[in-house]
């Protein structure tokens, strides 16, 4: 009991109040000093530190169902002289299926890896991009021996040496030692093989790219606009083999790759009320028509009238290799149509007829290795037998269904895998566009 507390007594209560001393134990203070602790400690008394952007939950099909579409789409313009080539984007405007790919790839990579860095920290998220990136590298070697080979088999079989001069792999057949070290080094690369460099390249850097995104994703995105534009202004690019540089410049697509993971951790979400704006969607009209005008100058002559001289001064060439801002503004007209109205809950995603470029799009690494195989055979077909037109809708018909029949084995045998007795559910991956993300 407190009995004498150490205070003197006029300085207990006020005058004008006359009250007895509560009786306290040790035990009932110390009770009392941990309980107002903890009320202290409460994060509704604390002031709110600032949070991690938040990773997305669930699934997100408009991504497997338009990665799907741009494997058919790459396959189709992969296709020497095809005429369903003519219903691709790139014959419309100014961007192709590549930046759509690159920009999921983005996408689906920091929905998989960001959750990780978040529960698991930096150390084990890093090892898992970069043991991912080393599965894309040995998967790239594959392809690419396989892919020699059958260009190789077919040239000297038929007695026709352009498809090695078609298929730049002509050095090869000259130096295949020299070559191949160059193709492990990712300078050597056959023609259509040009896409798992660039996304081998971006999932080396990622981790850390990932970390500032989680972190401060405003100033990850600023720098890096800030390295395409220096790329841009001195010409920054990496070097080829035998000569020149690589066809997509890792240090401009990166900007794809970014902002579809600022995207992904939160920048969707800030911009939404950007993309709800009828303006928007009016100026993207606006920019497709436009760009669509333009691109029919290429393939109609006469109408380069509509083209002022000093507006075709200002926007050719349209470059690819470092990602045009003409073909990234592009991008960004359709995807802010195609957000504005193809919501996630759309009930279409759940239909029958999406599935099969919904599961090729689930499955996108061996969808587009098989893709690569396909258009150079039937290159091979349209060449030494016949390439009319109705030809050209077969094969082209053909690949597709191959590469759905490939896709759906592929998931059912992975639904067989899970439902393995004992067998741990394996954590999804980012497969070369976030396959199972």
């Amino acid at each position: 009991m407190l009995e004498n507390p150490p205070w003197p007594p006029q300085l207990r209560y006020p005058a004008a109040v006359s009250m007895p001393l509560p009786s306290v134990t040790l035990q009932e203070f110390i009770g009392y000093r941990r309980s107002m602790a903890s009320i202290v400690q409460s994060p509704m008394i604390q002031a709110p530190a600032a949070q991690a952007p938040v990773v997305p939950a669930g699934r997100d099909l408009r991504l497997d169902l338009f990665r799907g579409l741009a494997l058919w789409l790459i396959f189709l313009d992969h296709v020497p002289n095809n005429i369903l080539a003519w219903f691709t984007i790139r014959n419309y405007g100014f961007s192709d299926a590549t930046e759509i790919f690159i920009f999921i790839s983005g996408y689906t990579a920091a929905f998989v890896y960001g959750r990780s860095m978040q529960e698991r920290g930096f150390i084990v998220a890093g090892a898992r991009i970069l043991k991912r990136a080393w599965q894309l590298y040995v998967a790239h070697v594959f392809l690419f021996a396989i892919y020699i080979a059958e260009i190789a088999y077919v040239a000297s079989s038929f007695e026709n040496p352009l498809y090695v001069e078609e298929m730049n792999t002509l050095d090869f057949l000259k130096t295949p030692d020299v070559t191949i070290m160059q193709a492990l080094l990712l300078k050597f690369k056959p023609a259509n093989m040009d896409v798992l460099p660039l996304y081998i390249v971006l999932l080396m850097v990622f981790p850390l790219a990932l970390w500032l995104l989680l972190r401060r994703a405003s100033v990850a995105l600023a720098l890096s606009v800030a390295l395409y534009v220096l790329a841009w202004e001195f010409g920054w690019n990496f070097e080829a083999y035998p000569s020149g540089h690589w066809y997509f410049n890792p240090l401009a697509w990166q900007l794809l790759f970014v902002f579809g993971a600022w995207c992904a951790l939160g920048g969707a979400a800030r911009i939404a009320p950007a993309l709800r704006s009828p303006i928007t969607v009016w100026l993207a009209v606006a920019y497709l028509v436009c760009s669509f005008a333009v691109t029919m100058t290429w393939y109609f002559p006469r109408l380069g009238f509509l083209i002022p001289h000093w507006l075709g001064e200002w926007m050719y060439p349209i470059d690819k290799t470092n990602l045009d801002v003409l073909r990234f503004a592009h991008f960004l007209a359709l995807a802010a149509l195609t957000v504005r109205f193809i919501p996630r809950t759309w009930p279409v995603l759940q239909s029958r007829w999406l599935k099969p470029a919904i599961m090729c799009g689930q499955n996108s690494l061996e969808i587009f290795c098989l893709g690569v195989f396909l258009a150079f055979a039937a290159h091979f077909v349209m060449v030494e037998f016949y390439g009319g037109p109705a030809m050209q809708v077969v094969i082209s018909m053909a690949g597709i269904l191959i590469m759905i029949a490939t896709a759906w084995v592929i998931s059912w045998y992975k639904r067989m895998e899970g439902r393995g007795s004992g067998t741990p559910k394996r954590p999804p991956d980012a497969d070369l566009a976030g396959g199972e993300a």
